[in-house]
């Protein structure tokens, strides 16, 4: 056997002229009808937890606090609709250790109106009518004035005292500040505990301690949402920008592919450059200044982050990672330069293909409205799964308890063994739970609605795929175009791939989810063994990690090439995956080199179109020039609108790429079996551009007259 028998022979042998051959074949059978079977049964399963999670979820556990009796306070139809926050009785309580088990403080919490705004104690205010008044706003129901402040105490129906405090998350949280250094509330730095005894305002910390950093990021945030109204038109124009910006690069790289890519090449390069240029200039300008020279490590984390923009060591990270780039990207073009004539002459036949077939420049957005429709049925049905709880009422109290954390039924509480055996214990709402089959299986429920929507959105993104992996494959071996191509190329190609070859869509995302679904079990095993000391496990776990995704990257790349074998001879998942395979590994200096430059030169053009608008959002937003001063708009943050552009602008951008990429995998896989089935004789014609054969060195022998 040769050597280039024994080659063929590891990697299949080489595709045979056949003369009927003309592009996607017609006449096809439904392909891994076991899988769509499956799948099928899979989705009638998802819509079954779907309504069964409608029905026994409530998404108002999430919207409304709870008070001590499992009450939704500000629900609207019910008698707390005008008491939307929750008032602690005793927030020093909230300190306790079992908060951070059992997510609840051990203290009566009860829905009102609006916070106290003064200092009060039962004590005082029982001896003035009018305070008591005020007083009892914050008590249970069944509060008489007749009643004297150890008999109120004892039946746990108010409070021993208020504190000055302000709503946060529709709950009543002390009002603390600070005042010469030391912790005050309501401005005193002592308050009286309702028992006569005089407490130190830092005692409080403790109880509201775990909201202190919920409550600076809820400052950011709310600062950020402030900048989200002040700046959203201008994040809309700059995202139409974005798509006017895409659209026209599409349009110039039908006609000028050549000019395109190289003025593309060099525009990254000069913007790459700019970049380098302004933060050596910032850099610079920061040196002597008072605090520049304050390194991240000390300065830590600070909410306000144009504090790091003052910093010089900020400015030298971002000028030596933009360095890098520059040298990595110069250096690939050096070495690439040949290959990258082959690539545009790719990128060439890719603009003359979509000039062919311009509806499919908007397949994506049919694409993102079914994952957006994927998204929302799993974020909806994960929020009712999450609320589908019963309310757990436990045993709190305040002396040693045999019932302590027991559950408890607050409707026959006072009149049971539990309330007899300890007078101070109280049955409090603690959390929501349940102890029936379907809470059982709740979180198998949980993994079931995350597996599935890791299927369906891998579903989608496949039957995108081999749509436009059929589309271009018509265009490819239509021998005269596009006379040849059916008249409505991506309708064929998506009709097919639903009525013939669903099961192998299936059947490839399936592959994907499995192995997407041991990565997000694996990640959320790392986190559990964060404060491990194991270091083999996290050796193990790391390497783990790093093997499923090399192999998540693998799978993607083999189905991607799969289902454009399935779109063009219709045959199953397997057999395609094989052969492509095989295809790809009898050519793997072409694909190893060709196929990942041009994806390079399509990156390349994607950073490009990122670049030039968020250097236009920079100016805008930053109000460094002087003409957009009046026009920008006032912002907390004016990075945050910058950011919101480039990322919106990306994925604008890679959506319409997307449709490039898929277009240059397609015929470059057509024209290497090109290549296998031909040889240019007048009876098997190469069916590759001119461009492509001089470069190549490949031409069509004349054909013989008659």
């Amino acid at each position: 056997m040769t050597e280039d028998g024994e080659y063929f022979g590891k990697h299949g042998e080489p595709r045979k002229y056949d003369p009927t051959f003309k592009g996607p074949i017609q006449n096809r059978g439904c392909t891994d009808i076991v899988c769509c079977i499956l799948f099928i049964i899979a989705i009638l399963g998802y819509i079954a937890v779907g309504i069964l999670a409608w029905s026994q979820g409530d998404p108002r556990k999430v919207i409304y606090p709870t008070d001590s009796r499992g009450q939704f306070c500000g629900q609207a139809g019910t008698p707390l609709e005008k008491k939307p926050l929750l008032f602690y009785f005793n927030i020093m309580k909230c300190a306790s250790p079992m908060v951070l088990l059992e997510f609840q403080c051990p203290t009566t919490q009860m829905c009102v109106e609006k916070c106290p705004d003064k200092f009060m104690t039962l004590l005082k205010a029982h001896a003035i009518s009018k305070e008591f008044d005020y007083y009892k706003n914050f008590c249970k129901e069944g509060v008489m004035n007749t009643m004297s402040v150890p008999e109120i105490l004892r039946q746990g129906l108010c409070p021993a005292m208020l504190t000055p405090s302000k709503p946060f998350t529709r709950r009543c949280f002390p009002a603390l500040g600070q005042k010469g250094g030391a912790i005050t509330v309501g401005n005193n730095s002592h308050f009286d505990d309702g028992t006569g005894r005089m407490r130190d305002a830092k005692d409080l910390v403790d109880g509201v301690k775990n909201a202190t950093v919920v409550m600076e990021a809820r400052q950011v945030v709310m600062k950020i949402f402030e900048d989200y109204t002040q700046s959203w038109y201008w994040i809309l124009i700059g995202l139409v920008i974005a798509m006017l910006t895409s659209l026209l690069f599409i349009v110039l790289l039908r006609f000028l592919a050549g000019i395109m890519v190289w003025v593309m090449i060099v525009m990254v390069i000069l913007v790459i450059g700019y970049g380098i240029f302004h933060c050596y200039m910032e850099y610079a300008a920061l040196k002597g200044q008072a605090g520049a020279n304050v390194t991240l490590q000390d300065l830590g984390f600070q909410t306000d982050f144009s504090v790091y923009l003052q910093i010089r060591q900020t400015w030298l990270a971002f000028m030596i990672i933009l360095a890098i780039v520059e040298v990595i990207i110069i250096l690939l073009l050096i070495f690439l330069r040949k290959r990258i004539l082959i690539a545009i002459a790719l990128i060439k036949e890719a603009s003359r293909a979509i000039g062919h077939v311009m509806s499919s420049l908007f397949y994506p957005l049919f694409t993102f409205v079914l994952l957006a429709m994927v998204i929302a049925y799993w974020a909806v049905t994960a929020v009712f799964l999450s609320t589908s709880n019963e309310p757990i009422y436990k045993v709190f109290n305040e002396t040693d308890c045999v019932h302590s954390r027991k559950t408890c039924d607050p409707a026959n509480f006072t009149t049971s063994h539990m309330k007899a055996e300890c007078p101070d214990s109280e049955c409090l709402f603690a959390f929501y739970g349940g102890e029936t089959v379907y809470h059982k299986y709740l979180i198998g429920l949980q993994f079931y609605n995350v597996f599935l929507f890791f299927w369906c959105a891998n579903f989608v993104t496949a039957l995108g795929q081999m749509t436009l992996a059929g589309a271009f494959a018509s265009y490819y071996w239509a021998f005269v175009k596009p006379d040849d191509m059916p008249a409505f190329p991506i309708f064929s190609a998506l009709g097919r791939s639903l009525r013939y070859h669903t099961g192998t869509l299936a059947f490839g995302s399936l592959i994907l989810s499995i192995i997407q679904i041991i990565r997000v079990l694996l990640e959320y095993l790392d986190h559990k063994l964060k404060g491990a000391q194991n270091k083999f496990a996290k050796f193990l776990l790391c390497c783990l990690k790093c093997c499923f995704w090399c192999l998540e990257k693998f799978i993607k790349f083999l189905n991607r090439n799969a289902y454009i074998m399935v779109a063009i001879y219709g045959k199953n998942f397997c057999t395609s995956a094989r052969d492509a395979f095989f295809l790809l590994m009898r050519n793997m200096i072409r694909v190893a080199v060709l196929d990942k430059v041009t994806d390079f030169l399509l990156f390349l053009g994607k950073l490009l179109i990122v670049g030039l608008v968020g250097v236009f959002a920079f100016f805008f937003f930053s109000g460094r020039v002087k003409a957009f001063e009046s026009t920008a708009p006032s912002l907390h943050y004016y990075w945050v609108p910058i950011l919101t552009v480039v990322v919106g602008s990306y994925l604008i951008a890679h959506g319409f790429f997307s449709v490039y990429a898929m277009c240059v995998d397609t015929l470059f896989l057509c024209f290497l079996e090109d290549l296998e089935r031909n040889d240019g004789s007048p009876e098997r014609p190469y069916l590759m551009p001119e461009s492509l054969r001089k470069l190549l060195n490949k031409k069509n022998k004349a054909e013989p007259a008659d």
